[in-house]
This record gives structure tokens, C-alpha cells and sequence, in this order.
């Protein structure tokens, strides 16, 4: 919300860089907002890891307002081969 203050305070858009299930909320709540990337890699990897993320329908990427919070589960049992030891 801030960010998207101080680039309203400058007339400037705000463009959301990748993370598309991740930005999409944030993004339709602010008044700057221009555009959300999205590249196929980066979502194949939400869509690997989270249930809930998002798909484009005709070129837009909706929130599900039908799931809680964010929209997103964390897929623990898909996301286990790839845990590093600490």
C-alpha cells in the first residue's frame, strides 16, 4: 500500500514483476496498478506448489474470491522432494 502511494504521489503506474498468484490481491487493491507479468515458468512453479493459483481466462488473471485469504494452500508432500537440510 505504500508503494503504491508513493507512485500515485509521482502520476506513475505500478507494474507487479512475476508471482502472478502472489500479486494478483495485492494488485487489485491498489489505485495504480498497470499491469501483473506473468511467464509461463514462474506459474508452472505456483502451480507445482500451491493449490489455489491462478490460470489467465481470455488474458486476465482473476482472483478466486471463493477460497480464503490469498487463495493459495501450500502443497507440503509436493513441495518435500525439493526441502534443503538445514
Amino acid at each position: 500500500m505504500r508503494t503504491d502511494a508513493l507512485v500515485e504521489s509521482r502520476s506513475m503506474l505500478l507494474s507487479a514483476h512475476s508471482a502472478p498468484s502472489l500479486h494478483l490481491h495485492p494488485c487489485c487493491s491498489i489505485n495504480s496498478y498497470r499491469n501483473l507479468e506473468y511467464f509461463y515458468d514462474h506459474a508452472r512453479i505456483e502451480h507445482l506448489f500451491f493449490d489455489g493459483a491462478t490460470t489467465p481466462v481470455d488474458g486476465v488473471l482473476y482472483p478466486d474470491l471463493a477460497r480464503p485469504g490469498m487463495g493459495l494452500e501450500f502443497k507440503r508432500a509436493d513441495a518435500a522432494p525439493y526441502q534443503v537440510p538445514i
